[in-house]
């Protein structure tokens, strides 16, 4: 009896191991802190979208490469984000994710889809609705990825 125990015992230890869930990918982790950007927008939360930032950001959009500083894109990106609530803020198609064969850098190419409602300066709340294109840039500091920069355009 004691021999099938043993047995038993050592199955369900050799199971436990073979269904232990792996530590997430450097992959994984990018496609999250993407998610962590697509929660903010949509909690209108200017803190959890710089949370991953690094302060040496570029910036590529609109024909113009900028270097704004964390407290400029916080001056920016926090009242836009207080004056809008977004109804949808979704990927329009699954993320593209990549990394570097040293693991040392790495970007998400997305497409977003949003709907919402803007309040003006005059407070009247209007429609909004957008699709947009970037890639997010993404270097690995001291063990954790950081948003280093970002590619954008909008749909027109």
């Amino acid at each position: 009896m004691a021999a099938r125990t043993h047995t038993f015992l050592a199955v369900i230890l050799a199971i436990g191991v073979g269904c232990r869930a792996s530590a997430p990918t450097d992959a994984d982790l990018l496609k999250g802190l993407h998610e962590k950007v697509i929660r903010a927008h949509l909690q209108s939360n200017v803190e959890l979208l710089l949370e991953d930032e690094a302060s040496d950001y570029v910036v590529a959009s609109r024909g113009a490469v900028t270097r704004p500083t964390l407290e400029e894109r916080r001056g920016r990106l926090g009242p836009y984000l207080q004056r809008t609530a977004f109804h949808e803020y979704r990927d329009a198609v699954d993320p593209m994710v990549s990394v570097s064969g040293d693991g040392t850098l790495g970007w998400v190419v997305v497409q977003v889809q949003a709907r919402g409602l803007q309040t003006t300066a005059e407070g009247r709340k209007e429609p909004l609705a957008f699709a947009s294109a970037w890639i997010e840039l993404y270097e690995k500091r001291n063990g954790r990825w950081l948003r280093v920069g970002n590619v954008s355009n909008f749909k027109e």
